[in-house]
């Protein structure tokens, strides 16, 4: 995933080569709990992390939630896959973390991000921009149960 590259407008979501001793560091940190999304052949498809790390600097966390971060392959992208790999992370974290309430915030501009949060139950409970940049997110949230439409997320 280090190695990934979105072309625009989501390449904000790349990480750059001067960033990825960095990117590794916080990834293999348990408590910001990444885990890895593989398909049948154990290729990476995506990652999902959850709690804190998927909360985005200048946004109103006020709720209980477990807040859920992650992305797809840029090649796998606009295929209908990220709704399949979100239901089986939010399911994943029902067993793992048993929440009542699930968080997820996404860029405004990011419309097939939106519109899978929103096929997926997620409401809108609030927008704010980011005070470092000026970049608009909205915050999502959905009560935990659990999602029919999976592929299996297991612990390795």
């Amino acid at each position: 995933m280090l190695s990934w590259r979105y072309a625009p407008p989501y390449g904000m979501y790349s990480i750059h080569p001067q960033d990825r001793r960095a990117a590794i560091k916080e990834l293999l940190r348990p408590e910001l709990h990444y885990v890895a999304v593989l398909d049948e052949l154990d290729d990476l498809i995506a990652f999902r992390c959850f709690g804190p790390d998927a909360q985005v600097p200048g946004g109103s966390y006020v709720e209980e939630a477990l807040d859920l971060g992650g992305g797809l392959r840029p090649d796998l992208t606009g295929k209908g896959l990220g709704r399949h790999v979100i239901a089986a992370a939010m399911n994943y974290a029902i067993g793992r973390f048993s929440p009542t309430l699930f968080r997820t915030t996404v860029a405004s501009f990011n419309q097939r991000a939106a519109k899978v949060c929103e096929r997926l139950g997620y409401q809108v409970a609030r927008s704010f921009v980011r005070p470092s940049d000026g970049m608009s997110f909205n915050i999502f949230l959905k009560e935990a149960q659990m999602v029919e439409l999976v592929i299996p997320m297991t612990e390795a």
